[in-house]
């Protein structure tokens, strides 16, 4: 093995000594010696190597021992699990993964953070100790930017949780991640972290089993001013809508406030406004809220061609004039619009009518019910109503009398 004599040494020369000791060091008694690895380990951290070397070394030598943790072996490595020992096995695993957390090196990057996942993921299935645990959650949660949806989709090991996946432990580290610095989880870092999450709660939302509590807690954790569009928070409580359709109206109205109408692009807009599983109130923001995104198009493209039709245009011309393309694709552009916002008010007219007929109902309900005018043969009023409307109930007509014989 090749020795390093000072910390001062240069850069490529060292990546090229650790990975040759590292080919040299992996053979056969040192991957099954876990303490003659800790050993080695520890005598080239007293030579100043860089802690993303360690890193490196660390995840390399975890993958030969434990063929879970590489990148592609997960499945491949549980469904060639022998039954014979299990208990065994686990034991040894449970062990390792307390061995090779007490190792890892301090610094925040040092290892990745897929891979702290997937020794995440272990760890749950052998259920290592709580301390090394906190340790694994608190590393990813100082990390959580830089993590997969593949990876971050750990299951439930817990015989208590009915759910399939691990919410309650995305939920922590979450959490972990909202109570680092401001610099740290702020910016791009907060965005990636509130997309991640978004799609998590999308895949976590087909589980019948998972509660509207433990969604709704979720996806408020993260700030609202976070989510530049809200089109992934849209999708994962439609998901959730559709595998929960016993969920009741009031609830129904607890997920749909925590969509911001305004930051719903127009593809998203046009679903929602047809989407039967929503509230009609949330229907009716979206689409007013779409109604005054047009019209403030429509000003601006007003304004904008009024200011070049301006009789001092010589004194503010700008640098480039639009050619008689681009004129008749504006045209175009402010036709659509129109039709669009004549579509958004037909919508609105429509959607009015009905909470209009809504209200008449109710009214006409409470008034007989004051006046005490009983149901019609059994029958409730709002079914008398019904047919009403369709013309089913008609008026009695009195019984002929018989012609006498007189």
């Amino acid at each position: 093995m090749q020795k390093l004599t000072s910390p001062e040494y240069n850069t490529f020369s060292c990546k090229a000594a650790v990975l040759d000791s590292k080919l040299c060091w992996f053979d056969d008694d040192c991957i099954l010696d876990m303490d003659h690895f800790v050993k080695r380990l520890s005598s080239i951290k007293e030579k100043g190597v860089r802690p993303d070397l360690i890193g490196s070394i660390i995840t390399h030598y975890a993958s030969k021992w434990l063929p879970e943790l590489s990148d592609s072996q997960i499945l491949i490595a549980i469904a060639k699990e022998s039954p014979k020992s299990v208990t065994t096995s686990w034991m040894k695993k449970r062990f390792f993964v307390e061995t090779l957390v007490g190792i890892l090196p301090p610094e925040k990057e040092s290892i990745p953070c897929n891979f702290l996942l997937r020794l995440l993921r272990i760890a749950s299935m052998v259920r290592v100790e709580p301390a090394y645990r906190a340790e694994l959650e608190k590393r990813v949660s100082w990390q959580l930017d830089q993590a997969s949806l593949r990876e971050l989709m750990i299951p439930s090991f817990s015989h208590t949780c009915m759910t399939l996946l691990d919410v309650e432990l995305v939920l922590r580290l979450v959490r972990g991640f909202m109570n680092l610095d401001e610099a740290v989880r702020s910016g791009a870092a907060l965005i990636k972290v509130v997309k991640l999450v978004d799609c998590y709660l999308a895949e976590a939302a087909i589980d019948s089993n998972v509660t509207l509590s433990e969604f709704v807690t979720l996806a408020s954790t993260l700030p609202g001013h976070a989510r530049t569009m809200d089109d992934g928070l849209y999708r994962a409580i439609d998901t959730y809508l559709k595998a929960h359709p016993e969920v009741s109206k009031q609830e129904r109205n607890m997920l749909c406030k925590l969509i911001d109408s305004t930051k719903l692009s127009p593809e998203a807009s046009l679903h929602a406004a047809q989407n039967e599983r929503l509230p009609i109130r949330t229907v009716v923001q979206v689409l007013f809220s779409e109604q005054n995104k047009l019209n403030k198009r429509i000003l601006d493209y007003s304004g904008y061609c009024s200011g070049m039709l301006s009789p001092n245009i010589a004194l503010d011309a700008p640098a480039n004039c639009p050619s008689k393309h681009e004129m008749n694709l504006q045209k175009k552009e402010m036709k659509r619009l129109k039709e669009d916002v004549l579509r958004l008010q037909s919508h609105c007219t429509t959607l009015e009518g009905h909470v209009e007929k809504l209200m008449e109902k109710n009214k006409r309900f409470f008034i007989w019910k004051k006046i005490g005018i009983p149901t019609f043969r059994g029958k409730k009023i709002e079914e008398v109503e019904k047919e009403g409307e369709l013309g089913i109930v008609k008026a009695k007509t009195p019984k002929k009398w018989r012609k006498s014989l007189s």
